[in-house]
């Protein structure tokens, strides 16, 4: 799937590597494609009060839109 940039997903699964879990909201702010032809992204990690706390790359399969049914949590970043 392909987003639009400068727009908020989530996470679709937990991303250990980044101490990132499933439902984490990210901001999209670069497209990438990989030499395999695989959609992916840099994303910044936002925090609960807007701030960037990382950017990563991330594969468009491990991302998902928001819909208008979800509610947004917030959590410490896992050590």
């Amino acid at each position: 799937m392909t987003f639009k940039l400068y727009t908020d997903v989530a996470l679709a699964h937990d991303l250990p590597k980044y101490r990132l879990c499933r439902g984490d909201l990210v901001r999209l702010v670069e497209h990438h494609v990989s030499p395999s032809g695989e959609d992916g992204y840099s994303a910044e990690v936002l925090g609960a009060k807007g701030q960037t706390l990382a950017v990563i790359a991330v594969a468009a399969k491990s991302l998902e839109a928001l819909r208008d049914d979800e509610v947004l949590s917030v959590r410490a970043m896992a050590l």
